[in-house]
C-alpha cells in the first residue's frame, strides 16, 4: 500500500504538477496568425456572437466545455475535506472526460458559505460552458444545487454521483437480475445508503419499471418506514409501510441488494437470507460492504459486483458520464432528461450481450468474456461505447 501511495502521489506530481493543462488548438506561430488569434482578429468572432450569441459554439470551445465542479463536501470515500483537497479528482475527471469522449474540461473548486452562493458561482460563470458536471457535493444539499442549476441554465447540469452512478447500477443491476432469471418488476431491493447515489438509483429503478412496494431503504436510523417523523423528503419517498426495522430485517428474502454506504457493514449471514439467486452489488469504495471472498464463501449461487477494478463486475461510473456528455453536448441539450439518462442504461445494457471484440480481450488479458455472471457491464477500455451510447443519448434528447 505503501508503494501504491508513494506512485500516486508521484504520478501527480511529476513531470509537472497535476494531470491537466491548457493547449492551444489553432497554429500561432506567424505574425498573422497572431493577429487571427488576437487583435485585430480576434474582434470579428466577437462582433458576430455579440450580435447573435448562438455563434458562440461556432466560434468558441463552448460546445464542447464541460465544468467540473465541486465544494468539496463529499470528496470520494473520504468525506468533506474542501474545495481544494478536491482538485486532484476534479483533474481526473477532467482527464476521463478528454480520454473517453474528447471533451475539454476546466475544474473549478467553490469555496462557498452558502448553497445559495455555490449556485449563484456557477450561474454566474456558466456562459463559459456548453455543460455543468457538478461532483463530490454531500447530500442533501446537492439535490437542491442541481435542481436549482437545471431551473436557472440552458445548458445541461448533471450530478454524476447522482446520475451517473445511476445509470451505471440500473444497466449492471437488469442485466444481473436477467441472468439470474428475473425481472426487475418481480425483484425484491434493499438498498444501503440514501444519499445521493442511492435516491437517484432508486428513482432511475422505478422509472423502468422497478415496484416501489418492494423497495426497502436502510440509512443510518436503520430502514426507512411510515412510522418515521420529521424525515427529510428524499428520504421520506422511500418511507415502506413495512415491520423491518434493521438491515439484517431487510435483507430477509431479497432479490438484489445496493449497497453505496460503507466498509463491512453486511454480514455473511444476512447474504444467506437473501432469496435464491441474489445480486449482490456492494459498491462502496476502496472497501465494500462485504467483500466478494465473504459473500461467495457464503452463497455460490449469487452475482457479486463491487466499484473495485480488481474485481469482476466493477461498477464503474466512467462507462456512462464522458460518453452521456458527449451526447447532450452533440444534441445541444438544454438540460439532461430521465429520457436521456434510460437510452444510456439501454445502451449499456444492449452492448453487454453482444460478443466481446478480440481487442477487448487483449485489453485485459482475456481470452474469453461473454454476458453472464462475471460479466454484467463493458469494460471501459470497450471502444464500442463511444460509438453506442452517445448517439442513443441524442435519439433521446431530440424525441
Amino acid at each position: 500500500m505503501s508503494s501504491l501511495k508513494q506512485q500516486a502521489l508521484d504520478y501527480h506530481q511529476f513531470p509537472k504538477p497535476g494531470k491537466l493543462s491548457v493547449e492551444p488548438s489553432k497554429p500561432c506561430a506567424t505574425q498573422h496568425e497572431l493577429s487571427l488569434a488576437y487583435s485585430p482578429g480576434v474582434a470579428e468572432p466577437v462582433r458576430e456572437i455579440g450580435a447573435d450569441p448562438e455563434l458562440a459554439y461556432r466560434y468558441t470551445n463552448k460546445g464542447n466545455l464541460v465544468a467540473v465542479i465541486t465544494d468539496g463536501t463529499a470528496i470520494l470515500g473520504l468525506g468533506n475535506l474542501g474545495p481544494l483537497a478536491a482538485k486532484p479528482v476534479m483533474e481526473g475527471k477532467g482527464v476521463l472526460f478528454k480520454r473517453f469522449a474528447g471533451i475539454d474540461v476546466f475544474d473549478i473548486e467553490i469555496n462557498a458559505p452558502s448553497v445559495q452562493a455555490f449556485i449563484d458561482t456557477v450561474v454566474n460563470i456558466a456562459p463559459t460552458f456548453g455543460g455543468i458536471n457538478l461532483e463530490d457535493i454531500a447530500a442533501p444539499h446537492c439535490f437542491e444545487i442541481e435542481r436549482a442549476l437545471s431551473e436557472r441554465l440552458d445548458i445541461p447540469v448533471f450530478h454524476d454521483d447522482q446520475h451517473g452512478t445511476a445509470v451505471i447500477i440500473c444497466a449492471g443491476l437488469i442485466n444481473a437480475l436477467h441472468v439470474q432469471g428475473k425481472k426487475l418488476a418481480d425483484a425484491r431491493i434493499v438498498c444501503l445508503g440514501a444519499g445521493a447515489a442511492g435516491n437517484a438509483s432508486l428513482r432511475l429503478l422505478l422509472a423502468m419499471g422497478a415496484d416501489k412496494s418492494k423497495l426497502l431503504v436502510v440509512d443510518k436510523v436503520g430502514v426507512l418506514h411510515t412510522g418515521m417523523t420529521d424525515l427529510p423528503p428524499h428520504h421520506a419517498f422511500f418511507a415502506a409501510d413495512t415491520d423491518a426495522r434493521t438491515l439484517a430485517d431487510a435483507m430477509q428474502g431479497a432479490d438484489a441488494f445496493i449497497g453505496v454506504s460503507a466498509a463491512n457493514l453486511v454480514s455473511p449471514a444476512m447474504i444467506k437470507s437473501m432469496a435464491d439467486k441474489p445480486v449482490v452489488f456492494a459498491l462502496a469504495n476502496p472497501d465494500p460492504e462485504i467483500t466478494p471472498e465473504a459473500a461467495h464463501a457464503a452463497r455460490d449461487d449469487l452475482i457479486m459486483a463491487t466499484g473495485r477494478s480488481d474485481y469482476p463486475n466493477q461498477v464503474n461510473n466512467i462507462l456512462g458520464f464522458p460518453f452521456i456528455f458527449r451526447g447532450a453536448l452533440d444534441a445541444r441539450a438544454k438540460r439532461i432528461t430521465q429520457k436521456m439518462l434510460i437510452a444510456a442504461v439501454q445502451a449499456l445494457m444492449d452492448l453487454t450481450r453482444e460478443p466481446v471484440p478480440a481487442d477487448v480481450l487483449a485489453i485485459y488479458g482475456l481470452t474469453e468474456l461473454s454476458f453472464g455472471r462475471d460479466y454484467i457491464l463493458p469494460k471501459p477500455f470497450d471502444a464500442r461505447l463511444i460509438e453506442r451510447i452517445p448517439p442513443a443519448v441524442v435519439k433521446a434528447a431530440k424525441e
